[in-house]
């Protein structure tokens, strides 16, 4: 990031055109800015409406409306000011052109509004990483997630953690400066040491949700497989209802994955068209029988597809043990062609993992909606969307982990005495809280974390 000292602006809504266009300015200069550009400053937290000029001629550029934020109480911490404007491609560039001729003034980088609010202290590290959710959520589930954690449900929470073992660690301290003193209680370790206990039986429920909140904000990832030809690709634009993957007769049309995204009942899915599974000679449909191979086995669930003409279809099946620990349904396909469509699926002597199976028509959608309910009840158990989670992104648990670790081991030297060990072993533990919300040894992760932020958030 450059020096936070410079005054910074960029367009904060969407592509143009549109009906609205909101023009963000924040940094020492923004006061100035806006005065350049309506005339006055205007006043605090006061909508008005201003006729916006190019400071370069004075040349009228458009009727908007004008918002003046002075720091601290901005959303980035520092003087800010906002034009929400007519959001026409020409009024928008002749706008961000003008603030770009101001002297001090330059175009934000993506994140860097959102930088300065954690810079400033307005937003805590986990409520960063929940805004960059919440502007990527796809469905309910993950929205909601997303917004807890703006709302600082984890930050709040570490937050108090941290102070509490700051004052267990002060209680040690104080007992090992001045335990001769005698005015200083006796016995300091005790109550710091309950202190430890209480908090990492918190953090140990907070890290016993296996996952949830990850796998959410991740999605349910599902794998299509099978042999060529068994209507992998018909069936996921049945289900995609578009035509996302070309559909052939000839084997080996599908070379690479396809993915599409999908929100089944309020839950991310993933859906994954992988190359027909079989040998071949041609180098290219090799290289895609691999992927398939790869991606199937990293996958959430498979969907094994094939049709009603052949025993070899299934062995392959269930001899298949490239991915054999992941949950597989069978999905019987071409039912359209099956002389009884509303007979029974032959299953004998097939195990089946998970104990699915599927008669389907991808051609007509003949059986889809059974499938589809199964796959909607699956993906809610799966990521638990109906609960909210606290820990939401690896690096929440790792932190989490390290803090729990440091106070198993205070609560271990504290049986024999040691109070240094358990004074460090303290401060370790406050210190992985601290990265946690972003207050200390952040620096290597924050380009991470803003790189993936839009332009003018």
């Amino acid at each position: 990031m450059s020096d936070t000292l410079d005054t910074i602006f960029a367009l904060s809504s969407g592509h143009p055109p549109a009906a609205v266009a909101v023009v963000r300015i924040s940094g020492p200069r923004a006061g100035a800015a806006l005065a350049a550009m309506t005339g006055r400053v205007g006043e605090p937290r006061l909508a008005r409406l201003a006729r916006v000029r190019d400071p370069a001629n004075g040349e009228p550029i458009d009727q908007a409306l004008a918002l003046w934020f002075p720091g601290p109480r901005s959303e980035t911490g520092e003087d800010m000011a906002e034009l929400q404007l007519h959001g026409g491609r020409a009024v928008i560039a002749a706008v961000l052109g003008g603030l770009g001729r101001l002297e001090g003034l330059r175009l934000a980088e993506p994140g860097e509004f959102t930088r300065r609010a954690f810079e400033n202290g307005r937003l805590d590290l986990t409520r960063v990483e929940g805004l960059a959710d919440l502007i990527f959520a796809d469905t309910e589930a993950q929205r909601r997630q997303a917004f807890n954690q703006l709302r600082g449900v984890l930050g709040t929470k570490a937050e108090g953690w941290r102070t509490e073992l700051v004052a267990a660690l002060a209680l040690i301290e104080a007992g090992i400066d001045f335990g001769e003193e005698a005015d200083v209680p006796a016995n300091l370790m005790a109550p710091a040491l309950a202190t430890a206990r209480r908090l990492r039986d918190d953090i140990a429920m907070a890290l016993a949700d296996g996952g949830r909140g990850e796998r959410l904000r991740d999605g349910l990832v599902v794998a299509i497989a099978g042999p060529p030809n068994a209507g992998k690709s018909s069936l996921l634009n049945r289900i995609a209802r578009r035509e996302a993957a070309i559909v052939s007769p000839y084997a080996g049309t599908t070379r690479d994955v396809i993915e599409v995204h999908l929100d089944l009942g309020g839950a991310p899915v993933t859906l994954l068209d992988t190359a027909g599974i079989r040998d071949s000679d041609d180098p290219v449909e090799r290289e895609g029988v691999r992927r398939a191979r790869a991606r199937a086995a990293a996958a959430d669930l498979v969907l094994w597809v094939t049709d009603f003409s052949g025993h070899e279809i299934l062995t392959m099946y269930t001899a298949d043990n490239e991915f054999s620990q992941t949950p597989k349904w069978l999905i019987r396909n071409k039912l359209d062609l099956v002389p009884d469509p509303k007979g029974n699926i032959q299953r004998s002597g097939i195990q089946i993992i998970d104990h699915r199976a599927f008669a389907i028509s991808a051609k007509t959608g003949l059986g889809l909606d059974g499938l589809l309910t199964a796959l909607t009840d699956y993906a809610r158990d799966h990521l638990g969307a109906s609960e909210p989670a606290l820990v939401t992104r690896q690096r929440h648990r790792r932190a989490l982990g390290e803090a729990g670790a440091a106070l198993e081991r205070a609560l271990a030297e504290g049986a024999t005495g040691r109070e240094d060990i358990v004074a460090e072993e303290l401060r370790l533990a406050a210190r992985a809280l601290g990265r946690l919300i972003g207050r200390v040894d952040v620096e290597d992760i924050l380009d991470v974390i803003f790189r993936d932020f839009c332009i003018g958030k």
